[in-house]
């Protein structure tokens, strides 16, 4: 009986290891995110504003800010499916949890505009290339990060990451 009682208690913290290291890689690696997607808009800002040639540099900035955010958007979903938020909207329902401000953020509000925001990021990734001129490729990558920053920074839960 010891043993298996043992068993359990060892994957248990297993289980309760892989939550937390999940929930630090989701946050820490938001950091990265989040900075990366207001370097890449600020940077499409000025080369539109300023009429740059869209360099090597240009497209690596918005290349690396594609990844990293598809990245966070995959730790995300794991997290997500392991976190509290998600285990309270399993058990209460979809009523309670939209009647709560804060679990409406953490299981609903926060991943809907996270994964519409990668969803900008892709569609201007992608609407970038088709683009002839360098003024082109700097406007589109402006409106799409611009909008995924904004998504992104409406929806971030704010009380958990700063404090």
């Amino acid at each position: 009986m010891g043993f298996f009682y043992t068993q359990n208690l060892t994957k248990f913290a297993q289980i309760k290891n892989y939550t937390i290291m999940m929930k630090m890689l989701h946050s820490y690696w938001a950091y990265l995110a989040v900075l990366l997607l207001i370097i890449a808009t600020v940077n499409a800002i000025i080369g539109l504003t300023q009429n740059k040639e869209f360099k090597e540099k240009d497209l690596r900035i918005s290349l690396f800010t594609l990844i990293i955010m598809h990245i966070q958007l995959l730790i995300g979903l794991g997290w997500y499916f392991m976190s509290p938020a998600y285990k309270a909207l399993k058990e209460s329902g979809m009523g309670a949890t939209m009647k709560d401000s804060a679990s409406r953020l953490l299981a609903v509000e926060h991943p809907l505009m996270m994964i519409l925001a990668i969803v900008f990021i892709t569609i201007g990734w992608s609407k970038h290339k088709k683009q002839t001129t360098d003024n082109g490729k700097f406007k589109t990558i402006t409106i799409f990060y611009g909008i995924a920053l904004l998504f992104v920074l409406s929806r971030i839960p704010w009380q958990q990451w700063l404090g």
